[in-house]
């Protein structure tokens, strides 16, 4: 049976959104082989969107990640189901996930902002390993101990300061930290560049996928560190390789605010 798709992207973080009511999950094989950019459809995330499951909200959606494994959360795939399910109107959306719901609004010139999750530091939450919150937790990867900031944004996050992007080991370090025993659900890891105090660069390591051109809960993670280190104001640019996020946070207890693009790039459709 074939089904249509809509393939899209937030700053070259791509994604595949399917509508899946009365239709059967892929399996991960299957959502691997599509992931594929050479023989399948090519992408970072499946987004499985399914009838609303909480009254005022307009969608449901599950997040796969292109090792078949389901993530809990996703910043720029967000704005794309905003943007997809929302259309032009400029009114406020309400995107129902297995964490709760998020809110989304659409501006005129097409940009979406995003409510993403309160930050939430406690270790077994995040979830990791330690006996205490700490703001920074000396960790031992690749022979050398790093020192990183851990937060779940809805999904689990490590980030590292770095003095050059550019330079950065992401895709040694990368996987080490992702997969690293202290992280019992793995973890997505920034390699964070302070550049002045509303501005950072940013390279990501997503959880089951690699290296991304943007991921915007691992943004919304870089900011909130940063502040809790008392190196950023509210209001920060996130310069990725695929492009600029605008984050905002107002500190603890407040959600975190994204503002981003949110592209289709063609439809078509595929056998699950």
């Amino acid at each position: 049976m074939r089904v249509p798709f809509t393939k899209m992207h937030g700053l070259g973080n791509d994604f595949v959104l399917i509508r899946g009511d009365g239709l059967v999950l892929p399996s991960a094989d299957r959502i691997r082989a599509l992931a594929d950019r050479r023989r399948g459809i090519g992408f970072d995330q499946l987004l499985w969107l399914e009838a609303p499951r909480r009254a005022g909200d307009d969608v449901y959606y599950r997040i796969f990640n292109t090792d078949g494994s389901e993530a809990e959360q996703c910043g720029n795939g967000a704005r794309c189901i905003a943007r997809l399910v929302g259309g032009d109107s400029q009114r406020e959306l309400r995107l129902g996930h297995g964490g709760g719901s998020v809110r989304a609004r659409i501006a005129a010139d097409g940009r979406v902002t995003v409510e993403m999750a309160v930050p939430e530091f406690r270790p077994a939450l995040v979830p990791f390993r330690a006996e205490q919150q700490q703001a920074t937790y000396p960790i031992d990867a690749g022979g050398e101990t790093l020192h990183i900031g851990v937060v779940s944004m809805g999904n689990p996050h490590a980030v590292l300061r770095t003095d050059d992007i550019a330079t950065a080991r992401v895709t040694v370090l990368g996987p080490l930290l992702e997969r690293h025993e202290r992280f019992p659900n793995r973890a997505n890891i920034g390699f964070m560049q302070v550049v002045a105090a509303n501005r950072v660069r940013l390279r990501v390591f997503e959880r089951g996928v690699g290296e991304t051109q943007a991921c915007g809960t691992g943004a919304c993670a870089a900011v909130v560190v940063g502040r809790s280190w008392n190196l950023l104001e509210p209001e920060v640019s996130v310069e990725l390789p695929g492009g600029t996020l605008q984050i905002r946070w107002d500190g603890p207890g407040q959600p975190v605010w994204m503002t981003g693009e949110a592209v289709t790039a063609f439809e078509g459709s595929t056998e699950l």
